[in-house]
C-alpha cells in the first residue's frame, strides 16, 4: 500500500473532511502571515528585544512572538467552527495548551523555579485525562499492552510535560526549534491520516498551521523569535497530540533527537563541566562551540559550518526519524 492511498481515500470517500483539514491548516498559516509583521513592529516599540548571539554587529531581535501562534489558532479554530463541527476533545486539548502558553508568558516575566515548574506544569495536562479512553499501546514485537491507568494517571501528563521540555530546550539556532517542531507536527498529522483518524486533533491542526507560518519569520536570519511562550505551546501540543492518537512509540522514534540532546545536558550536569548557553561566530561566519555535548553543537565542533547549514542538519536528523516513526504501528 501507497502513504498516499490513505489521501486518495481520503478526498475520494469523505471531501468534506478534507476540505476541513485544509481550511484548519491554512486559516491560522495565513493569519500568522498577516498578523507578525505587525507584531514584530510592536515588540521593537516596546524595546522587547534580544541579542542574536551568532550574527555580527550586535543585531538585536523581538522575542516572545510565540504568542502569535496561540492568539491566531484561537481565532482561526472558532472561526471555523462556524462552519464546521469539532469533536469536544479538539477543546480539552485547547485548554492544555492554552495553560501551557499561559505559564509560558509566566515564565518569561518570573523566575520560578525548576522544581516549581515542572510541578505546575505537570498539572497544566490534566484535563486530558478524563478524555483519554484509548490506553492501548502497540509495541514492537510484543504487539498490543492496555496499559490501563497507568496509561492515564501517569503517561499522559509526563508525556505532554516532557514533550514540552524537550522542545523547549533544542533550540539556539535562527529556526531550530520551530522549524523541528513543524517537521514532528505534521508526520503526527500525517500518520493521523494514515490511520484515518483525525477527528480529536483539528485544534492541533490549527495550531501546526500558525507555528508553519511563524517559523517564515523565526527562518534564518530570524526577525522574530518566538520565546518560552512559543516553545512550551508548541511543545504541550505535539505531546498532546502524541498521547491522544496513542502515538507512544512513534513519538517517542520522532522525539529521539531531541532526548538525546536532553541526555547529553545531563552528562554536561553530572560532570560539572563550565556553563555555556551560547558559542561564538568566527570572522569567516562559521560557529566556535565549546564542547560538542548539546546536539546542535556536535557538528560545528568537528567541523567548520555556519549557523544556516547546522540548523538543516539537525532538520535532516530530526526528518530521518520521522519517516521511521511514519512506519511504525
Amino acid at each position: 500500500m501507497s502513504v498516499l492511498d490513505p489521501f486518495i481515500q481520503l478526498i475520494s470517500s469523505q471531501p468534506l473532511l478534507m476540505i476541513e483539514i485544509v481550511s484548519v491548516f491554512f486559516l491560522p498559516f495565513i493569519g500568522s502571515i498577516l498578523f507578525i509583521p505587525y507584531l514584530i513592529r510592536k515588540l521593537i516599540e516596546k524595546n522587547l528585544v534580544v541579542p542574536d548571539v551568532y550574527k555580527k554587529g550586535g543585531v538585536k531581535v523581538p522575542t516572545g512572538g510565540g504568542i502569535a501562534i496561540i492568539l491566531i489558532s484561537l481565532l482561526a479554530l472558532s472561526l471555523n467552527s462556524l462552519f464546521f463541527k469539532f469533536e469536544s476533545m479538539n477543546y480539552v486539548i485547547l485548554v492544555v495548551i492554552t495553560s501551557f502558553a499561559l505559564f509560558g508568558i509566566l515564565d518569561d516575566m518570573l523566575d520560578i523555579g525548576r522544581a516549581s515548574k515542572l510541578l505546575i506544569m505537570y498539572y497544566c495536562s490534566y484535563p486530558l485525562i478524563q478524555y483519554v479512553t484509548n490506553t492501548t499501546v502497540v509495541f514492537p514485537i510484543i504487539g498490543y499492552v492496555d496499559l490501563g491507568d497507568i496509561y492515564i494517571q501517569l503517561i499522559v501528563p509526563t508525556f505532554v510535560l516532557v514533550a514540552a521540555n524537550l522542545i523547549n530546550m533544542h533550540s539556539g539556532y535562527n529556526g531550530l526549534s520551530s522549524g523541528l517542531s513543524v517537521i514532528i507536527l505534521m508526520s503526527l498529522i500525517i500518520k493521523s491520516i494514515i490511520v484515518m483518524d483525525v477527528d480529536n486533533i483539528f485544534s492541533i491542526i490549527s495550531i501546526t498551521g500558525a507555528t508553519f507560518g511563524f517559523y517564515i519569520f523565526e527562518r534564518y536570519p530570524s526577525k522574530i523569535f518566538w520565546g518560552n511562550i512559543g516553545s512550551l505551546t508548541v511543545g504541550s501540543t505535539i505531546g498532546a497530540l502524541i498521547v491522544v492518537q496513542g502515538f507512544i512509540v512513534s513519538g517517542f522514534i520522532m522525539l529521539i533527537p531531541h532526548t538525546v540532546n536532553f541526555l547529553l545536558y545531563v552528562y554536561w550536569k553530572i560532570r560539572k563541566f563550565p556553563t555555556a548557553k551560547f558559542g561564538k561566530i568566527r570572522n569567516d561566519g562559521t560557529l566556535e562551540v565549546p564542547n560538542p555535548l548539546t546536539l546542535k553543537w556536535i557538528l560545528p565542533y568537528y567541523m567548520k559550518v555556519d549557523e544556516k547549514q547546522a540548523t538543516k542538519a539537525m532538520f535532516l536528523l530530526t526528518s530521518v526519524f520521522c519517516v521511521i516513526g511514519l512506519f511504525v504501528p
